[in-house]
């Protein structure tokens, strides 16, 4: 009777876990477009007055599956250099999935009536604690060693800043809300691009002077 080695058994653990993550993204944007209301309307006018009337949770499910999608993107670019797994990785994973699975439900509340600063804070608090988790994931892989030797070690330090980033941005916005509103809140949102592009190039600098 002969044995798997134990590199294979490892390699097919991370894989698992790459597959399921997968699955859970994509019931996480199926979620999305369940509660979207459905036009309606005898006349074309009354078709467009009520596709009108709802703009605002199309583009919530937009904006959602935008996040989700982004989120996504960031785990695949990581996990083909992973070539092992952990109890703590698996750990820190489904606490991101789980992040992502209750993205849909902010996604709804952040669109919905009355006390904003408190609708438009849970949702960033789940991009906070998506961000961050993952931040710790890409930690726990650099950490344990969980990479193939040939993974370039930029991916990882690119995605580490940029999930840093994240969850600084939408946690400056979270008190932003309370003191300004929804407009120096969003702002703060669309503020995130210039935060990482700062603090890509001071940690280019830095590394150009190592």
């Amino acid at each position: 009777m002969t044995t798997q080695p134990d590199h294979t058994i490892e390699k097919a653990a991370a894989e698992r876990l790459t597959v399921f993550a997968d699955a859970v993204i994509a019931i996480a944007l199926t979620l999305l477009a369940l509660d979207l209301p459905v036009p309606h309307g005898d006349t074309t006018d009354a078709m467009l007055s009520s596709i009108s009337a709802h703009g605002k949770e199309y583009l919530a499910f937009a904006l959602g599956f935008v996040v989700i999608a982004a989120h996504w993107r960031a785990h695949h670019e990581i996990f083909p250099y992973v070539r092992s797994s952990s109890g703590r990785l698996i750990s820190l994973t489904l606490g991101w999935l789980f992040m992502q699975v209750l993205m849909p439900f902010a996604t709804r509340v952040i669109t919905a009536e009355g006390a904003f600063p408190l609708r438009f804070s849970l949702y960033a608090m789940v991009q906070v604690l998506a961000s961050a988790s993952f931040a710790l994931i890409i930690r726990e892989i650099r950490r344990e060693h969980l990479y193939r030797t040939d993974g370039p070690p930029a991916v990882f330090a690119q995605s580490l800043l940029r999930s840093i980033c994240l969850a600084a941005v939408f946690g400056i916005s979270i008190p932003v809300s309370f003191l300004t509103g929804d407009t120096g809140a969003y702002l703060c949102w669309l503020l995130a691009p210039i935060a990482l592009a700062v603090a890509r190039r001071v940690q280019g600098r830095k590394s150009s002077g190592n």
